[in-house]
């Protein structure tokens, strides 16, 4: 049996941009408690990103009039596409079922969706091959954008294992 759900705790906006969602991004990257370090790599990888983006795309990603949204930094509006692109709609969760094991295919919660678009961020970033941090961030964004990069991948394993097992559906609950 289970005890009731843990609270979810308020996290405080990040100091340069004001937004919750990218702080909550920064405390991913962080290791060892050193924030400012952790703020420094994303805040860089932000703004490389956009580089990246402007001379690959020539200026696609850059347009201000957009629809609505230009109250929010191009950065802000940058990070919340990348998630957006990365995190799954479905991913499989383990059922047993009279003795064995079924991958049951589970639709994903918006604000679940988005922490694993995180982690999965974070991770690719980990195992890319660039100087530092804030560069392999960078290009782990850029070509998530571009639909590559493997935390692009690892979106795309999730939903072929979903739709693979997509038979055990009806064991949902």
């Amino acid at each position: 049996m289970r005890r009731r759900a843990a609270s979810k705790r308020k996290i405080l906006p990040d100091p340069k941009f004001g937004d919750e969602i990218l702080a909550k991004f920064v405390n991913h990257v962080m290791r060892g408690g050193k924030k400012s370090v952790a703020e420094r790599i994303v805040y860089g990888a932000l703004d490389e990103a956009l580089k990246k983006i402007k001379t690959d795309d020539s200026g696609d990603e850059g347009g201000e009039g957009g629809e609505g949204s230009s109250s929010k930094p191009r950065e802000i509006r940058l990070f919340n596409k990348v998630l957006e692109t990365i995190a799954p709609a479905v991913e499989v969760k383990s059922r047993r079922v009279g003795g064995s094991t079924y991958q049951v295919p589970i639709e994903v919660s918006p604000i679940r969706g988005r922490a694993l678009a995180m982690r999965w961020l974070c991770d690719a970033a980990k195992t890319r091959s660039e100087k530092s941090m804030m560069y392999r961030l960078a290009g782990e964004m850029a070509d998530a954008l571009q639909g590559r990069g493997n935390a692009m991948k690892k979106r795309d394993d999730t939903h072929r294992m979903a739709k693979a097992n997509q038979a055990f559906a009806h064991y949902r609950w």
